[in-house]
């Protein structure tokens, strides 16, 4: 979409929510003015009630976004422990073998 701002990662590994920030100032009924970090200077701190969330907890167990190590190809490398059970499917014109791995 065209002038949609995402945090970090497009797709469906993009983060929903960021924060908690801290509330500024109300403007009119329904919009709230937020403090953001200096990353996020290009976004308006200007919010309608409905895109913000309620946060309710302690504020020292919150995971700060710099500490997430995701990679740019969102790809991880799978490492077999032990090979718990094996199977071969045989299919009309083919066998299918399948590997349990742990």
């Amino acid at each position: 979409m065209k002038g949609v701002m995402r945090f970090g990662k497009k797709g469906k590994f993009s983060p929903r929510y960021i924060g908690p920030y801290y509330i500024l100032k109300r403007i009119g009924k329904v919009a709230y003015e937020l403090e953001l970090p200096a990353d996020l200077a290009a976004m308006h701190p200007v919010f309608h009630i409905s895109l913000l969330k309620k946060c309710v907890g302690d504020p020292v167990s919150v995971v700060p976004l710099e500490s997430m190590a995701i990679k740019d190809s969102l790809s991880y490398e799978d490492v077999p422990v032990e090979i718990l059970d094996s199977q071969v499917k045989r299919l009309r014109n083919k066998e299918v073998a399948s590997v349990k791995v742990w």
